[in-house]
């Protein structure tokens, strides 16, 4: 619970101090646009632990030209594990154009909450965990978004992800 306090506390610290500069790319680069641009469910299946996972992630448009945050939250089952994942994420998309598949690559960090079920080896810790990612996308005709993606777990991350989302503008 403690380290869960803390990487709260940490998330909104960054949060806080990160803001104007946010802001100020916004204002500085006509390619930024920040603020809450859409939200979507994401699913998929994972290696090490070997489990399906489901999840949601929030939108928060360009911090900079063609870079894209979108934090995420997922819950795996499978492989006697219960994972659940608070992920900070950044993507580039290396086109403008939405009508097309497009390639996208970023990174990310979290906080995975892992329980142990069953067998008498109850229990549970946080780790943190970064990996780097990468999927296409493609813009859909009334506005929102289609991706699949593959994250490859750096360390303290499940090894690999594959899954797909999309994402529902407001």
């Amino acid at each position: 619970m403690k380290k869960l306090l803390a990487i709260m506390i940490v998330a909104i610290a960054l949060a806080l101090a990160l803001a104007p500069v946010v802001t100020r790319a916004d204002m500085d680069n006509p390619g930024t646009k920040v603020g809450f641009r859409g939200w979507g469910p994401r699913v998929g299946m994972s290696l090490n632990p070997d489990q399906v996972y489901f999840g949601a992630h929030l939108d928060f448009g360009n911090f900079a030209e063609h870079i894209r945050f979108q934090p995420n939250v997922e819950i795996g089952f499978g492989d006697g594990v219960t994972l659940f994942a608070i992920n900070a994420e950044a993507a580039y998309r290396f086109a403008s154009r939405w009508d097309v598949w497009t390639p996208y690559l970023g990174g990310g960090i979290g906080a995975n909450i892992v329980s142990v079920n069953g067998s008498g080896k109850g229990g549970s810790n946080t780790d943190f965990g970064a990996s780097i990612l990468g999927g296409i996308e493609k813009g859909l005709a009334n506005g929102s978004r289609f991706f699949i993606e593959a994250k490859l777990g750096l360390a303290d991350a499940p090894d690999l992800k594959l899954g797909v989302g999309w994402t529902f503008y407001h």
